[in-house]
C-alpha cells in the first residue's frame, strides 16, 4: 500500500502533466473541480483545474461535489500515474471509479494514456 505522500505526489504529477499539454489540448481543458478518493487510505484529495494547472491541493473535503470524482487504491493511483495500469483497463475492471462527463473522461485519458 502506498502511502499518502506518494499519492499526493502521483496527483501533482498529473497536475503538471496537465501543465505541460500542447496548448492545442489545454485550451480545451475547462476550470473543474476534481477529487481523488484514495480507497485503503480513506483520504480524499481535492483541487481545482484552473489555466491548465491543478491548485489548491488538498485533503479537505467541500461541500459540494466535485466535478470529477476518481475513487481508487493507492497502489492502483500511483500505478495509473507510471503507466504501468492502463486507464481504460483500470476503468473496465472497477479498479478505478470515475464520476465525470464524457467529455471529462476523454480529457483524462489523454493524461493518463
Amino acid at each position: 500500500m502506498a502511502n499518502l505522500p506518494a499519492c499526493r505526489a502521483a496527483v501533482k504529477e498529473l497536475g503538471t502533466r496537465l501543465a505541460h499539454v500542447g496548448d492545442d489540448v489545454r485550451a480545451h481543458v475547462e476550470d473543474r473541480t476534481i477529487s481523488c478518493r484514495i480507497s485503503d487510505l480513506d483520504v480524499v484529495l481535492s483541487g481545482r483545474l484552473s489555466d491548465g494547472e491543478l491548485v489548491d491541493l488538498t485533503t479537505r473535503v467541500s461541500t459540494e461535489p466535485a466535478q470529477i470524482r476518481l475513487t481508487c487504491s493507492s497502489d492502483d493511483l500511483i500505478d495509473l500515474v507510471d503507466g504501468t495500469l492502463s486507464f481504460p483497463h483500470a476503468w473496465a475492471t472497477g479498479r478505478l471509479k470515475l464520476n465525470a462527463s464524457m467529455r471529462d473522461v476523454f480529457k483524462l485519458r489523454t493524461l493518463l494514456g
